[in-house]
């Protein structure tokens, strides 16, 4: 190749006039020193700059900086300017189209060529061969923004601030290879290194070292290794090699392109780059891992740090997890100091990084399709490190993800009822992935606005944890969007066991979009008006998978949940009811006070709202007492402003606002609850008041005892016999003080809660009646 031509990529030289240059080579072989060697002296000037030149592989930020050579360099004068160079290689086309390919594995990262390659690209593809000069800069600022930012120890401080110098010489280069690369490429280098310099990393020591009686050099040892347990180890290379088995397992079951309003996708590219962010998701299978870093590296965002269980820290995926920004981190440990103070820092010194943190805030996986409640102990270790480093204007943004179908809801169903989680490895890894080769639908991602905190509570204020948690869940549930399966499973369990003809369904769905659509609510984009004309591709991976049944050789196609699936469509059904709770409420407290006409109708209804509201409190997130009140009133003007005065009317004018509220939802929406709550409540009125009714003991016999009441049709739902239903209908019972042995009175007050829910389940079944009539007229 032509010298002139291969050196006409700009000088590396600093603009300006200076008495010395330090040119630091960041190379890992004498290809590529001869490369860069070459690049100065071709475009030095006669009788210019006196430079002097150092090489040093910066490749590897996990191994320790071999900076003797640069100690040397670096006793130039103040006003010596360093420049660092590399030498950036591209992949080819065919290997950016495809992603990285089994031959990489074997050969090394084509971003890494040996000299060998190199000289081959150089020959046949000279255009992927670029020539980088970082950002330069003179020793003096150098040495300042050393010393204000690093501990310095006087015996080692020409060392350390070689290595400081070394490390700054890789920051400005990788910023000008992302230039080049993209900005998915963005990773924290030298993070173990760069903690244990820092000052207030080494004060923090020095206090737990003073609290402890631990000695500091200790301490210190303990910390390097849990500095390596912990920090993920991000390259170019293994982040495309995540993103290539993000896309295939997702490509297994759903749609290439992840259905995601661009514009919100780009307001959220600027918040990540000017704050410190968590987005923070919505947990519904274990794929949801995948599909945020797919999203984010598709649109060229930085790489996102995801905290990861040490369930999936297993051969082979936890090595490329731990590769991709995964932080894997102990399950427990609560009393060891150094462990939390260490993740803190680590974490501070990400988010000042403007590397955004991400993970499910409910914990774990919804085994019922709703939101679970969110855990605490993440947000609160990210929030203390963000305490630690004084880090402002904090944003934490929810995120929902959805299926149309999910290949996990089969072992949900499952587990509800019998056998347990199995244990995840490398052999299981492969069995789900194989299991994931069916048709699925689409994924959507929906983006919430950010809550954003002025600078983090004190680590000890509880209460505003819990806000800030229930803040992000009530906006993940405000922008998860309804999607075709959603709302279909809904139309048919709200017949069930009736089956419904296409035109019912039809008829259904718009009723239920249209109320949806008078409310703001998000709908899927692409469900829409016109989905009537689709309506049987719509149903078909519900009806290959059994979901829904259908029928075609009567005069009229009926459609039905299939038998034994009433579980499975509830969990897609479950995904959208938080919408539909206040709605619920008021057509069961609207039917309370019909049947208490007169004068205090109005009081009925309202003390019926609260005590709906207090009764399923574990299932639902709820907006504070006053405006849930002004929720409720606003819902009911819409269907007559003169509602108040309706209601002290009796059981005719009852009618008359319940058949403008159509479609009704209430049946539908809270009668798996309902009826496990009246299992769970069933069996605490049958002991004797010196009983305790104990939680695991009371799931277990739930079980059976809900079986048989839905062999014996006194319940309407398979889906309402399951382990969580049973655990929050305890709580329910635990929280009115009915399940520790007391006095005399509280097996009246047991069996009056009993009575009361299987008074709700007459209602429910009444409002259905009433629903499946209207349908017929």
């Amino acid at each position: 190749m032509n010298t002139t031509r291969k050196y006409q990529q700009g000088s590396p030289w600093p603009s300006g006039n200076h008495p010395q240059v330090l040119f630091i080579l960041d190379t890992c072989n004498s290809f590529e020193q001869d490369l860069l060697k070459g690049w100065i002296e071709h475009h030095r000037e006669s009788g210019g700059t006196a430079a002097q030149t150092v090489c040093v592989d910066l490749s590897d930020d996990h191994r320790s900086i071999d900076s003797v050579l640069l100690v040397n360099a670096l006793t130039l004068p103040i006003d010596t300017v360093v420049a660092p160079l590399r030498i950036a290689w591209l992949p080819s086309q065919e290997s950016i189209h495809s992603g990285p390919r089994l031959r990489d594995l074997i050969f090394g990262d084509p971003r890494h060529p040996n000299p060998r390659r190199g000289r081959k690209i150089l020959k046949t593809a000279p255009q992927r061969m670029h020539l980088l000069s970082g950002k330069p800069d003179s020793v003096a600022n150098l040495r300042a923004r050393f010393e204000l930012h690093h501990k310095i120890d006087n015996r080692d401080s020409q060392r350390d601030f070689a290595d400081f110098v070394a490390r700054q010489a890789s920051v400005v280069l990788d910023l000008a290879e992302r230039r080049l690369q993209g900005g998915r490429y963005k990773v924290p280098r030298y993070v173990a290194a760069n903690l244990m310099a820092s000052t207030s990393y080494n004060e923090a020591l020095d206090t737990l070292s003073a609290e402890s009686g631990i000695a500091k050099a200790q301490l210190v040892k303990d910390a390097k290794g849990y500095l390596d347990e912990m920090v993920s180890r991000p390259s170019m290379f293994w982040l495309d090699v995540y993103a290539r088995f993000n896309k295939f397992c997702l490509g297994l079951g759903y749609e290439a392109e992840i259905v995601c309003d661009q514009e919100v996708v780009e307001k959220l590219r600027q918040i990540v780059r000017e704050y410190p962010s968590m987005l923070l998701w919505t947990h519904k299978t274990y794929l949801d891992g995948m599909v945020l870093p797919k999203l984010l590296y598709d649109n060229d965002f930085p790489m996102p740090h995801m905290f990861g269980g040490a369930n999936l820290n297993f051969p082979g995926l936890g090595f490329l997890l731990h590769r991709s920004g995964t932080i894997f981190i102990r399950r427990s440990f609560q009393d060891n100091e150094l462990y939390k103070m260490t993740l803190r820092h680590y974490v501070g010194y990400l988010m000042g990084k403007r590397f955004p943190m991400n993970w499910a805030f409910e914990g774990t996986r919804s085994r019922l399709g709703k939101l679970m409640p969110p855990r605490y102990g993440l947000l609160k270790y990210v929030l203390e490190a963000c305490d630690a480093t004084d880090a402002r204007d904090i944003h934490i943004i929810p995120i929902s993800i959805s299926y149309d179908l999910i290949r996990d809801v089969e072992e949900y169903a499952t587990e509800q009822t019998s056998h347990g989680k199995g244990a995840e490895s490398l052999r299981w890894l492969i069995g789900y992935l194989r299991s994931l080769t069916r048709p699925m639908g689409k994924i959507y991602v929906d983006i919430g606005e950010p809550v954003v905190l002025n600078k983090a509570p004190d680590p000890d204020d509880r209460l505003a944890l819990s806000k800030i948690a229930f803040e992000v869940a009530v906006e993940a549930n405000h922008v998860t969007a309804i999607t075709f399966p959603s709302l279909a499973t809904m139309s048919l369990l709200g017949a069930a066991p009736k089956a419904l003809t296409e035109k019912e369904v039809v008829a259904d769905l718009n009723a239920l979009l249209r109320w949806a659509n008078a409310r703001d609510i998000r709908v899927s984009k692409d469900f829409n008006l016109t989905f009537a004309d689709h309506i049987s591709s719509l149903l078909g991976i519900m009806l290959n998978e059994g979901i829904v049944t259908l029928y075609d050789e009567g005069p009229e196609v009926v459609y039905g949940i299939g038998l034994n699936q009433h579980t499975v469509a509830s969990y897609y059904r479950n995904t959208v009811i938080h919408f539909f709770v206040n709605k619920a409420i008021i057509e069961l407290a609207l039917l309370k006070a019909s049947e208490n006409e007169g004068p205090d109708a109005l009081n009925v209804f309202w003390a019926e709202v609260d005590q709906l509201r207090d009764l399923f409190k574990f299932e639902f997130f709820y907006a504070p007492t006053e405006i849930f009140h002004q929720q409720i009133r606003e819902e009911l003007s819409r269907y007559d402003e003169d509602w108040q005065t309706l209601l002290s009317q009796g059981t005719f004018a009852f009618g008359q606002l319940l058949n403008r509220m159509t479609p009704l939802v209430s049946h539908v929406t809270l009668l798996i609850f309902t009826e496990a709550y009246s299992i769970v409540a069933a069996l605490a009125a049958r002991m004797a008041y010196s009983e305790t009714l104990v939680e695991q003991a009371c799931v277990a016999d739930a079980l059976k005892l809900g079986r048989q009441a839905y062999l014996q049709r006194r319940i309407n739902s398979e889906a309402s016999i399951g382990k969580l239903l049973f655990n929050n209908g305890f709580k329910m019972l635990q929280n009115r003080g009915l399940t520790d042995a007391g006095e005399p009175t509280l097996a009246k007050r047991r069996l009056k809660q009993s009575h009361q829910l299987r008074d709700l389940l007459r209602r429910l079944d009444l409002i259905r009646a009433i629903g499946v009539a209207s349908r017929g007229s």
